[in-house]
């Protein structure tokens, strides 16, 4: 009988099973595999620490530990953004602070949102301050804690991570409104700030490997080798987007509807899982009072049809003119019906409904104008349709749905909100504001615990009421206006066909404000400021508002004072200092100036007006060298401001560097070239140099910029 023998293992030439390995191989190969992964992992730990220990890169969180006479308190970190901007148009968060630790029985309120929800142009009456007033004075035995993270520019990706973070202090309510930055703000489909409506998968990626010293020092470099974003310099408003249309079916607004998707529902259930109630917002626009900042047509529109849209397009603005709404309405109807993606075409039809009484109709197409913008600065239908849905798996006792467009149009007779609500396209108007802030103000109440919700008698306050808490005047409102003003004169809000009306209208009203500025309501103003400070010593904003009103009427060593009080409530803020060495500028007290101003800039190195501050200060003692450092530092983050490149020219006259200041003047002129002082200055130049033809066209332009400039027309004259 035949022997049976155990089949032996063979190896084959593809290699040995780390099984049959010898003991002494298998422990240098598993020593090679902890090597590969330990070897990198070590390298980049100490890396790490030793970036730290040289204190290179920044503190990502939004958060950040101060101490504050003496008290811990969190407030805003200036360079929390920079995950998301590039450095030259990095924006920053509004200043606040609140208590490391929230006193009980306070009721801490987080506002989430962007610029319009920050209270844009000016945070100090925009929604949530009214919505403090209106609490606190509904409920004056409890402590509201309103903590407004809200910033400009930001969208869904950069308030996830705002988000998480304030579900770790001990938020009681979260009021989440925003929307209308997804197309334009970081990665979104019409963003000019890094990659187009990339997967959201990278856009976490990215920051969160920027959590990281390391990561900082890569993108660094990566941001060295790359050109600029924004090749303007820092950041330039709106006008910076005027290139970047978007058509309304473009896969990239569907990419960003994604992401917004995914970043809310994270938001909502980091909200809840930490406890805290929500109100969530759908977000109002103008859709009445402001058309479409572009408008594109349909890319699968042939040549004849384009021809017959235009034909018939231009038939109906005829009509329209002639105010023969009936035929304009059907014209542009008639247009649409060949391209349906043309915004101005709704809007104008809108426009004409609404003048036959077709208020639905009307309604319908001004949602349109919106939706197919080409210059998505809206929050659309669609992004609101997106909120209202996320919105559902949670409606109830953690969560209350306010429509805040429905809410704000209701009662008015367009049925859309408009002129009546905004300053233009999104930030509200005072009127605005108190409105959204009340209806706030009535949601919270709503989401209170039931006892406290039935413990108040008192009457929603009024908007009087409340602006006088808040420190509004006729100062005030006028200042918020001439913001508005050079907003509407810049792009691409300057495009808009109703423009100059807009702009006539406000001007009338601030004229109306100067006018009733006299002895006896300057003098009732600021005892209401006073009455305001006396009530709120603590609100920094009240402070402000009366340290701007009794500058602007010559009491310097007042608006010091309250400056400096500002300082010691928010000394992490770089605006106290700018604003308190500006004044000891002007009473020619320049050492003190320059230091106050080097702290604004140590605190801020972005900004702009503190080196324009600090140049002028320099220069006014006579410091030209460092004066002029300042002027080319601040025209290098601003390289597109005119002054700037005066006051460089200006140092460098007086450092008899005449090539160079004939070069920054002509700079300053070609940026604007109705800055008469710029012309003047320049043609001063070419008449020391022996150049008078060049003299005599640089003050001839001066003067027709400027036609009663009397020392242009006397150097002109000689």
């Amino acid at each position: 009988m035949a022997t049976k023998h155990k089949p032996t293992e063979t190896t084959s030439s593809r290699g040995v099973s780390g099984n049959n390995l010898p003991l002494s191989c298998r422990k240098l190969w598993l020593f090679r595999i902890a090597a590969a992964v330990l070897v990198p992992a070590i390298l980049f730990a100490l890396t790490e620490l030793t970036l730290r220990l040289v204190g290179y890169g920044y503190n990502p969180d939004f958060f950040v530990k101060h101490d504050i006479g003496g008290k811990p308190f969190l407030v805003q970190n200036e360079e929390f953004s920079r995950r998301f901007f590039p450095p030259e148009s990095m924006r920053q968060p509004n200043a606040l602070r609140m208590s490391a630790t929230k006193t009980p029985g306070t009721i801490r309120v987080f506002v989430l949102g962007e610029s319009a929800a920050m209270g844009d142009p000016e945070p100090a009456f925009g929604p949530a301050r009214y919505l403090e007033i209106l609490l606190q004075e509904r409920y004056p035995e409890v402590q509201f804690e309103i903590v407004n993270v809200s910033f400009t520019a930001i969208n869904s990706h950069v308030l996830l991570p705002i988000a998480r973070e304030c579900a770790e202090h001990d938020g009681d309510l979260w009021i989440i409104y925003m929307g209308n930055n997804e197309m334009v703000g970081p990665f979104g489909a019409a963003t000019i700030l890094g990659l187009q409506a990339p997967p959201r998968i990278y856009v976490q990626t990215v920051a969160a490997i920027q959590r990281t010293r390391v990561g900082q020092l890569a993108m660094d470099v990566v941001r060295k080798i790359q050109k600029p974003a924004n090749k303007t310099g820092s950041w330039g408003g709106m006008a910076m987007f005027e290139k970047q249309r978007l058509a309304p079916k473009s896969p990239k607004r569907e990419a960003v509807l994604e992401n917004f998707k995914a970043n809310l529902d994270d938001m909502l259930r980091s909200g809840v899982d930490s406890d805290a109630r929500i109100i969530l917002n759908t977000v109002a626009v103008n859709l009445h009072d402001s058309p479409p900042f572009a408008s594109l047509h349909d890319g699968t529109l042939s040549e004849t049809n384009r021809a017959r849209f235009d034909q018939l397009f231009q038939s109906a603005l005829k009509s329209q003119a002639a105010k023969d709404w009936t035929n304009a309405a059907a014209g542009f109807d008639a247009a649409l019906m060949l391209d349906g993606h043309f915004a101005e075409a709704h809007y104008r039809r809108a426009l004409c409904l609404e003048q036959i009484g077709q208020q639905d109709a009307a309604q319908k197409h001004f949602q349109l104008a919106c939706d197919t913008d080409a210059l998505p600065f809206r929050t659309d239908s669609r992004e609101n349709e997106l909120i209202k849905k996320l919105a559902q798996p949670f409606e109830g006792e953690r969560l209350r749905l306010v429509d805040a467009p429905n809410a704000m149009a209701n009662g008015l007779s367009a049925g859309v909100c408009g002129q009546e609500s905004f300053h233009e396209h999104v930030h509200f108007n005072f009127d605005g504001g108190y409105r959204l802030g009340l209806i706030w103000a009535q949601a919270v109440e709503q989401m209170l615990p039931t006892k406290l919700n039935r413990s108040s008698t008192n009457e929603w306050t009024s908007q009087f009421i409340c602006e006088k808490q808040l420190g509004l005047t006729d100062v005030g409102r006028k200042l918020v206006l001439q913001s508005v003003i050079q907003r509407l004169q810049n792009a691409p809000l300057n495009s808009q066909f109703n423009n100059a009306e807009r702009l006539s209208r406000l001007a009338t009203y601030s004229q109306f404000l100067l006018s009733n500025m006299n002895e006896h309501s300057v003098t009732n103003a600021r005892a209401e400021l006073n009455a305001a400070v006396a009530k709120r010593p603590d609100d920094h904003h009240v402070l402000e508002q009366r340290a701007v009103f009794i500058q602007s009427f010559g009491d310097m060593n007042g608006a010091l004072r309250d400056w400096r009080s500002v300082g010691e409530l928010f000394p992490h803020d770089f605006l106290p200092s700018l604003q308190i060495g500006t004044i000891l500028a002007r009473q020619g007290n320049f050492v003190e100036s320059e230091k106050h101003l080097r702290k604004a800039i140590a605190l801020r190195p972005t900004l702009v007006e503190g080196w324009n501050q600090l140049g002028q200060c320099l220069g006014a003692r006579g410091d030209l060298v460092a004066a002029l450092k300042a002027f080319e530092q601040g025209s290098t983050l601003r390289p597109e401001d005119p002054v700037l490149w005066a006051f460089r020219a200006k140092v460098l006259s007086d450092l008899k560097r005449s090539d160079e200041t004939i070069e920054c003047y002509q700079k300053a002129v070609q940026l604007n070239p109705n800055y008469a002082e710029a012309h003047a200055a320049l043609g001063d130049q070419y008449s020391m140099a022996g150049k008078t033809g060049e003299a005599m066209t640089e003050y001839e332009a001066a003067i027709k910029a400027k036609p009663d400039y009397a020392m242009a027309l006397s150097n002109l004259g000689v």
